[in-house]
């Protein structure tokens, strides 16, 4: 069966909507379906997207298909070119085929959609489907018209009965005649705080993932900069922003960049095309000019409005989006434990509500951050009440369902409070769908991993497709036919592999761990080949524990959460006691669970090397940094012949030091950055000296960073002497918690990762210097085989094109490596981009580095190799080696993955390839 995946759009939250497409394709069961990618693009457009570019970090780095410059350093949406380039056809066609609507039926025969907000999560989508006799996922054109308006969800609610905060609403027109009234301003603040009260909830009525919503708290001490809190909301929720043009210009040039490169992005900032709003200021020329042209001018493009503010005699430029809001809503602050539960359709067409999940946030706001980065906040479920209150819980979310004439399924956010009233906000009817999005999330407590669910809502949503009786005779038959495949799965014999997926650790790094592991497992899962369980790694330095867990423990949102999980519930055996309210709810989904999910596993088992041996031979280590990195675990697993992805076990002991690495290719004439190491014991006894050292040896600026850490986990660029003193205390420090006057130097975020070390390492700041040309960092993935018809065991190694990382701060962020929609990936590299034939020399010539690096390492399996490239002007490269990572991140939008799609493999395939590896080594061993 065909499966037309629609992802994308023409919302803000396009780059949710483009991973969640993503995270579809990959787990759709392949032993039923076959995927079809459906790009949206922000113009509406239908792309039949070439497999490779969905695994991008984001949209921009493959749409429009335009590489950034030195003189033009923008990643934009395809919007930006609408001025400047008419004929979105060449565009297209560089990424796969535009297609149309009639064209659907004979595409695919179903259509799931991720798309989000307006256009695809409000009824236009779905009626344009029904149009072409295409039946889809969810909910249908009535329930999604209403599940995209809060304003209009807001009345529904109150007039069902349900309890609503005090609302507000400012309309757009209304909010710009008193833009420069600030007298009006303040009397409309001080009517909306005397109705509401504080806090002040700030949300755009239309918008989705948190996108646009602020909180202002109360200030009595400073109620001006309450107003202006209140108002800088406003703007923001109106998609506007005044920019102080001198302050602008007084900005280097790569604040500049960094200002417009925060301003093109659609969720933080304004998003192009914008327009200006013309000015008061009649002492301006060019204002008055403005104001007697009747049409706004438009900025389609952020170097056009970089010109602009520097050439403007404007004091501020008032720009607003096109894509905007024609109301802001104010909302009061519900104090309380805040819950998302998925409500989902039984096999009889009755609503059912999965464990709804409490949302503990380390900010005021569940923002986009908060949703999608593993760690950065906690999903506990069910949300710790009492059982009664959840039953309460689950039975408001059902008739909230219920009111809004919901199909297939519903996500419907709320808040319980002190005095366990519950108020339910925010239906969505396209729930968000990355890997550990609330949909899986809560799915997997009742038994029903990532595939089998995606199956439930295809065959559900056919259902109700079915119902309103348009093209009923065929999808009947589609019924019919997907019904024997699922009962077939049960009858027919397929031997699968069994893998081990080994997750977690107890590292800065464990989380990012979870993501790749989850990301492996469900890649495998939803193969012919593999039949993979998940297991979970704990303990501390001292020694490690190992758990197969069950799927809803993988599907916890960090590594701590799991931790804490399995040391409560270890037992094989439910208790004595009074069922749990999860037995409870399982007990609602037991036919569906059976049916969908096979070989259940419902509590964690502890597991020895000897039990993990009878289970399986084959280990994928997705663990990042130690344990994983430093070949212990790869000793055990050799020890009882388990086959294992990556390096063996003295590479990896060698790769997971940095100084180490550096010392033995700085002997090996590969270029490293100058390094250093500091020790805990002298640097408390011999500070002055250390300080001493470091002035002699290095300059400010220059890196620090953990010797044995990846993911970004405190590396800091320390610019003057107190702040390498705070590092050193930071990474020194007795308790886990922060030293507060150290964390406020280097401006830590109070969740970031900080790791406790009794040793550092310190590098010279590689920069471009005075004769390179070009500069830029890259990062490198690679695979090895075993040569072919040969006797002994020769390895050869596939080097792919790197990847060039673009930073928006002083170091890459765990955001911009790992979180769908943030950072800037250019694959392959741009070394030299006017000349193509040079371009490609250059690349040789780093990948040959690459190679070298690897070789001398004796890195096996597969691995990503960062470096710094400066370019001089007769085109010869100068390589310059940061760090090797032999069990590289494998999230999702990890850029290894973009890479291997330019070798023509998908990342199961890539996936497949270092486990065949690893198999092969295993045997020959």
């Amino acid at each position: 069966m065909k499966i037309g995946i629609l992802f994308g759009g023409q919302s803000r939250e396009r780059e949710v909507s483009f991973a969640g497409g993503r995270t579809i394709y990959d787990n759709l069961d392949k032993n039923i379906f076959e995927p079809v990618p459906i790009f949206v693009d922000s113009l509406g457009n239908f792309i039949l997207l070439n497999w490779e570019f969905i695994y991008k970090g984001t949209i921009r780095d493959f749409y429009p298909p335009i590489m950034p410059t030195e003189e033009n350093p923008f990643q934009i949406y395809i919007e930006s070119l609408q001025k400047f380039q008419e004929n979105t056809q060449e565009i297209i066609s560089k990424v796969g085929k535009q297609i149309f609507p009639h064209q659907f039926p004979q595409l695919f025969d179903f259509a799931f959609l991720t798309l989000h907000g307006a256009f695809g999560e409000d009824g236009n989508i779905q009626g344009l489907l029904e149009w072409y006799n295409i039946p889809y996922s969810g909910s249908g054109i009535l329930p999604s018209a209403i599940g995209i308006d809060k304003i209009v969800q807001s009345e529904i609610l109150r007039n069902a009965g349900f309890k609503r905060p005090k609302q507000k609403t400012i309309l757009r027109k209304d909010w710009l005649t008193m833009r420069k009234n600030i007298l009006l301003k303040k009397n409309i603040f001080a009517y909306i705080k005397d109705q509401i009260g504080f806090p002040i909830v700030v949300k755009s009525p239309k918008q989705g993932s948190s996108i646009g919503v602020s909180i202002i708290k109360k200030d009595t001490e400073n109620p001006e900069n309450m107003f202006l809190q209140w108002e800088k909301a406003v703007n923001k929720n109106f998609f506007m922003q005044n920019i102080d043009v001198n302050a602008f210009k007084n900005l280097s040039e790569t604040e500049k960049r960094q200002f417009l490169t925060q301003f093109t992005d659609i969720r933080e900032g304004l998003g192009f095309p914008v327009f200006l709003e013309n000015e008061t200021d009649k002492k301006s020329d060019e204002t008055e000019k403005l104001q007697e042209t009747p049409e706004k001018r438009v900025f389609y493009h952020p170097t056009e409005l970089q010109f602009f503010l520097q050439e403007t005699s404007l004091k501020n430029a008032f720009l607003c989006a096109t894509n905007t809001e024609e109301m802001v809503l104010f909302e009061e602050f519900i104090a309380g434990k805040e819950f998302s539960c998925i409500v989902i359709q039984d096999e009889t067409g009755n609503p059912v509500a999965l464990p709804p999940t409490e949302i503990r946030k380390y900010n005021d706001v569940f923002d986009y951050r908060s949703k999608y980065l593993p760690g950065t906040s906690r999903k506990i479920t069910p949300i710790e009440v009492a059982d009664n209150t959840i039953k309460k819980i689950r039975n408001a979310c059902v008739e909230l369902y219920k009111a809004l004439f919901a199909n297939v399924y519903a996500r419907i956010d709320g808040f319980i409070t002190e005095k366990n009233e519950i108020f339910l906000n925010d239906p969505n009817t396209t729930s968000g769908m990355l890997p550990s999005s609330f949909f899986f999330h809560q799915s997997a407590e009742i038994g029903l991993d990532s595939k089998d669910f995606i199956t439930y809502i295809i065959r559900t949503s056919l259902s109700e497709r079915q119902k309103i009786g348009k093209n009923a005779f065929f999808i009947t038959q589609q019924l019919e036919n997907l019904d024997k495949k699922i009962q077939s799965l049960h009858t027919e014999k397929t031997k699968k592999i069994s893998v081990a997926v080994i997750m977690g650790g107890y590292s800065s790094e464990r989380h990012i761990s979870m993501e790749s592991g989850r990301n492996v497992y469900e890649k495998l899962a939803s193969s012919t080949k593999y039949a993979p369980f998940p297991v979970f790694l704990t303990g501390n330095s001292e020694g490690f524990e190992m758990y197969e867990i069950p799927i809803n423990y993988m599907l916890k949102d960090n590594a701590d959460d799991i931790r804490e999980k399995i040391s409560q519930k270890t037992s094989l055996e439910p208790t004595n006691e009074k069922a749990e309210i999860l037995d409870i709810i399982k007990a609602e989904f037991v036919n569906i669970t059976n049916l969908y999910a096979q070989n259940r596993l419902d509590f964690p088992q502890k597991l020895t090397f000897e039990e993990l041996k009878n289970k399986t031979s084959l280990a994928f280590i997705a663990l990042h940094g130690r344990p994983g990195e430093d070949g212990a675990l790869q000793q055990e697993l050799q020890k009882w012949q388990i086959a294992y992805n990556g390096s063996g076990v003295k590479s990896s002991q060698i790769t997971i030091n940095k100084y180490q690495t550096n010392e033995i290719l700085a002997k090996n004439n590969i270029l490293v950055a100058k390094h250093t190491l500091v020790y805990e014991h002298d640097w408390l006894n011999k500070k002055t000296g250390i300080l001493n050292n470091i002035a002699q040896d290095f300059t400010f600026p220059l890196i620090a960073k953990p010797a044995d850490d990846g993911c970004s986990s405190a590396v800091k660029k320390l610019k003057n002497v107190e702040q390498f003193c705070a590092f050193a205390e930071m990474m020194f420090r007795k308790q886990e918690e922060f030293l507060e006057n150290e964390a406020q130097i280097l401006q830590l975020t109070p969740k970031e990762e900080f790791p406790q070390k009794n040793y550092f390492l310190v590098e010279e700041l590689i920069t471009k210097g005075d004769k390179a040309i070009h500069f830029l960092e890259i990062t490198g993935g690679m695979l090895t085989k075993f040569e072919e018809n040969t006797g002994e065991k020769t390895i050869s190694y596939e080097i792919f094109p790197p990847s060039e990382t673009l930073s928006t701060g002083d170091v890459l962020s765990l955001e911009e490596k790992f979180l769908a929609g943030e950072g800037q990936n250019i694959t392959p590299a741009r070394y030299f981009p006017q000349n193509p034939e040079t371009n490609a020399q250059i690349e040789q010539e780093v990948k040959n580095v690459l190679e070298r690096t690897a070789k001398i390492l004796n890195v096996e399996g597969y691995c990503r190799i960062d470096a710094f490239v400066r370019v001089f002007a007769e085109g010869k490269p100068e390589v310059i080696i940061i760090e090797v990572n032999s069990l590289p991140g494998m999230t999702p939008a990890t850029c290894i993955f973009h890479q291997a799609s330019l070798h023509d493999y998908k990342p199961y395939q890539f996936i497949d390839k270092i486990l065949d590896f690893g198999d092969k080594r295993n045997y020959k061993l």
